[in-house]
């Protein structure tokens, strides 16, 4: 039987997954996917206008025409290449056929390691990058009195900084899901004719800004991808983050995923091997777009 290629359906299906399954989906699928253009194999560029600001008009005189506004490239060099690859003995799966046989292995490293991973990738690489752009991170010690204070400032920081209101996601730990639940700030008005037996105390937004709980071991600042994804030495606990989409660009170069049949030199085995080249990186230029809040 003819090696059989996933690489289409199995990016088409990943593409439908991203946004339910990893954590920082929104981020993954964000609007400034589709701006880049590949200068290479592993390098994008993304575009920027700049214009002058208006003058003073004399309706008595013409002025000199001159060009006000400059294009910019940005570029960006991809250099998160991932693979893994594993044997299937005929014999330790169901009677089933090799697509649905390879489909249940790859959702379990799908979501017990793949996912995870990327997740852990996507915010310490932002958070590298942030850094790398003279950027500090707020270290306030969070707690039930001054959470929406905290809030409150990194709401600030953008704002002063033009950056939209509207759009902006805060990713936060489940301590800190828990303290704005908590918060003393935090006012609610319970209808005990609607509510019967039921009572919702989940917080989904503030301020119109969405919450996104996710796992504190996915909210480090440094990890070790030398096997999977594990948190580094000297990593410190992220527990807010703040961050307007537009700001984060998350290209993919290459990404491959095939299934052999079993051959002599294979001694019988199915071997599944993917590989994908992608990254995730911050435009510069919306480098205030971000804002942290860490563990010192």
């Amino acid at each position: 039987m003819p090696a059989l290629n996933y690489a289409t359906q199995y990016s088409q299906a990943l593409a439908q997954a991203y946004p339910y399954v990893l954590n920082f989906g929104a981020l993954y699928n964000a609007e400034n996917d589709t701006r880049y253009r590949w200068t290479g194999a592993k390098t994008i560029e993304i575009p920027s206008i700049s214009t002058t600001g208006r003058v003073d008009s004399d309706r008595d005189v013409i002025g000199t025409a001159a060009r006000n506004y400059n294009n910019a490239w940005e570029p960006k060099t991809l250099s998160n290449q991932r693979k893994w690859s594993t044997l299937v003995h005929p014999m330790d799966i169901d009677q089933t056929n090799q697509v649905t046989s390879i489909a249940n292995i790859t959702k379990v490293y799908n979501e017990e390691s793949k996912f995870p991973e990327m997740d852990a990738y996507c915010v310490s690489k932002i958070y590298t990058d942030w850094v790398a752009q003279s950027k500090t991170a707020d270290t306030t010690v969070l707690t039930v009195d001054n959470i929406l204070s905290v809030f409150d400032t990194l709401m600030q920081n953008m704002t002063d900084k033009r950056v939209p209101e509207n759009g902006r996601i805060l990713y936060v730990t489940p301590s800190v899901k828990t303290l704005i639940k908590t918060a003393k700030e935090i006012s609610r008005v319970v209808d005990p004719k609607s509510a019967g037996t039921s009572y919702n105390r989940n917080v989904t937004d503030i301020d119109n800004v969405q919450i996104i709980s996710v796992p504190s071991e996915l909210m480090k600042t440094l990890y070790d991808f030398t096997t999977g994804w594990v948190a580094a030495v000297g990593a410190k606990q992220i527990n807010m983050f703040l961050v307007h989409p537009s700001a984060i660009i998350t290209p993919t170069s290459y990404q491959f995923a095939q299934l052999d049949s079993p051959s002599a030199v294979t001694e019988g085995k199915y071997v599944y091997f993917e590989e994908s080249f992608e990254d995730v990186f911050i435009l510069n230029k919306k480098v205030n777009a971000i804002q942290f809040n860490i563990t010192a």
